[in-house]
């Protein structure tokens, strides 16, 4: 067997690339900075059970915004903040998760198991498009997941690439078909049963609604995907990772030329195939399991720190060959890290700067003696901007369920949840403070504000469905 490494890391960031997202991030942070000086500080009242009351609010006088040194260290302060844990556990995921992936592509893994599913649909090419983004779909809107999803990117970039199409469909079958299904949720723990929990709704009342709306908008995704089909098999030069593919066919042709005995094929397709159902399990039970749930980027970590070189140890039994893979995948990932910090950094600064509770205390002021749709609409558009600045939904849920509780805007406690969960959604593919978005454009080299022009008519149509569903739903009383 050959033993040539692939020199390329699948986290391959160009220069540019990077620049633009990082110059993008810190914009973004220099005007948080400037808000806490604009916007008067505020907090909420905190009774004598530790419970939040947000309809005792106050304003703290003669307050100025967060020092400028503090805003501007914000993203190694964020680490240390309430949330550093979480944000130090997505870094450790994202690190060993690609440098398990690396392993698997320089030994052969990826090539060898897309080669599998490329010759089984070869006469069915049009049909994977459908199902993968179904199965993505369904992934983040019964299990809400997200995240964790960046684990098969490279797997299915790779695959749209050899079938003929490219990685930018690979992009919208995996990780945006996962954030539609995470936003047209029908029993995400993160958005419907957490926000239903805290409002006192009941999760299950009104399903069939919520399936409707999740059929409705894989349609809508899925006829984006097949006219972007469509379009590169016309003019292949339309595709907007055109040079970025021509590398991956590049890489694939020379390790095309290294001799596999097909018992070495066999040893890594089925090494891998298990290795990948494996992680497919954790993450269902993970998901069902509420005892689990919280531990999921946790049990991910181990396991691809664990059988990530195990399983590249199993398949070329070459461990120094594999470590270096490895320690490759890690290195390649770090620029990610920053896109993380810098994201996260401008929620910190709003903590900080204490401006979020004046924010949200607008919002009774605001829906006071508004029809309900007119009330459906403000609700959603105030989200909408704090989900801009928290992208965090266990966090948001808190905050907007929390508050929308003890306020009578006149809604049912379903329809408080659907507008919740439409406003928490569709961001997580669209604003530049998500840090899954970014990570994932910079995978596929396509620059940040190329996918809002590209995208602009999928979320025009996406927010023409959110606003119908929202106000069938008040009509038949959701």
């Amino acid at each position: 067997m050959n033993k040539k490494t692939d020199k390329r890391s699948l986290v391959d960031l160009s220069t540019k690339t990077f620049i633009q997202v990082v110059a993008l991030l810190f914009a973004l942070m220099l005007v948080a900075i400037i808000l806490t000086y604009v916007i008067p500080k505020g907090r909420f009242r905190v009774d004598a059970d530790g419970c939040i009351d947000y309809l005792a609010y106050e304003e703290i006088k003669g307050a100025g915004g967060i020092p400028i040194h503090k805003g501007l260290l914000a993203p190694v302060l964020v680490f240390f903040s309430d949330n550093g844990l979480t944000l130090i556990m997505l870094s450790l995921f994202l690190l060993v998760i690609f440098a398990a992936f690396q392993v698997m592509n320089d030994v052969g893994g990826i090539r060898v198991l897309i080669g599998a599913v490329s010759e089984r649909f070869s006469s069915k090419r049009m049909l994977l498009p459908a199902i993968i983004s179904f199965v993505f779909m369904c992934f983040g809107a019964f299990l809400g997941q997200f995240e964790e999803m960046l684990t098969m990117l490279p797997i299915v970039t790779a695959l749209c690439v050899m079938i003929g199409f490219d990685s930018f469909t690979g992009f919208l079958v995996s990780i945006i078909a996962c954030g539609f299904g995470f936003a047209s949720a029908i029993t995400n723990p993160f958005t419907v049963l957490l926000a239903s929990s805290i409002i006192g709704a009941n999760p299950m009342e009104h399903i069939i609604f919520r399936i409707i709306i999740f059929i409705a908008m894989y349609l809508l995704l899925l006829g984006f995907i097949y006219l972007y089909i469509r379009k590169i098999g016309r003019d292949p030069s339309k595709s907007l990772t055109i040079e970025h593919d021509r590398s991956l066919r590049a890489a694939g042709e020379e390790s095309a030329e290294e001799s596999l005995a097909p018992q070495d094929a066999k040893r890594i397709r089925l090494t891998y195939t298990a290795f990948l159902l494996i992680c497919l399990a954790i993450l269902i039970t993970c998901s069902a399991m509420s005892s689990l749930r919280d531990y999921t980027v946790v049990i991910l970590i181990a396991y691809f720190l664990i059988f990530g070189p195990i399983a590249g140890i199993v398949s070329v039994r070459d461990p120094k060959r594999v470590f270096s893979s490895f320690l490759k995948g890690i290195t390649g990932a770090l620029p990610t890290i920053l896109f993380i910090a810098l994201a996260s950094s401008v929620k910190y600064i709003f903590d900080e700067g204490q401006i979020m509770p004046t924010i949200v205390n607008q919002i009774n002021g605001i829906v006071e003696g508004k029809d309900p749709y007119m009330i459906a609409l403000v609700l959603y558009a105030i989200i909408l901007v704090l989900e801009f600045f928290i992208s965090s939904s266990t966090a948001k849920a808190i905050l907007v369920m929390g508050m929308l509780a003890v306020v009578n805007v006149g809604l049912s406690k379903q329809m408080l949840v659907l507008i919740y969960t439409f406003a928490d959604g569709y961001t997580n593919v669209l604003f530049p403070t998500s840090p899954v978005l970014l990570i994932s454009l910079s995978m596929i080299k396509v620059d940040y504000f190329k996918w809002v022009k590209k995208s602009l008519p999928l979320f025009v149509g996406t927010l023409a469905l959110v606003i119908l569903f929202m106000f069938i739903g008040i009509v038949t009383g959701y």
